[in-house]
């Protein structure tokens, strides 16, 4: 390819790309960008991390109330026997 093809193909792609950085489309995506980020922001998330280490506390707790529960369960059915 000749110096002067290349240097017309340059220039062209130069345009366009600056067309497209001055175009509306460039300010849209920087706009929707800012609306993802502004309505995120609103939401109360967490990590993956955090929100596993949360599930497993909750299994952890869970298993501590049936462990409860069934003690209580064995104390009241005891105390109805000695009663009786």
């Amino acid at each position: 390819m000749s110096n002067e093809r290349q240097s017309v193909l340059n220039d062209l792609q130069s345009r366009v790309s600056e067309l497209f950085r001055a175009s509306p489309a460039a300010d849209l995506e920087r706009n929707l960008k800012a609306l993802v980020n502004q309505t995120f922001a609103r939401f109360d998330l967490v990590t993956r991390e955090e929100f596993d280490i949360q599930r497993e506390l909750l299994a952890q707790l869970r298993g501590r109330v049936l462990e409860l529960e069934r003690r209580l369960a064995d104390r009241e059915a005891g105390v109805g026997r000695s009663s009786g």
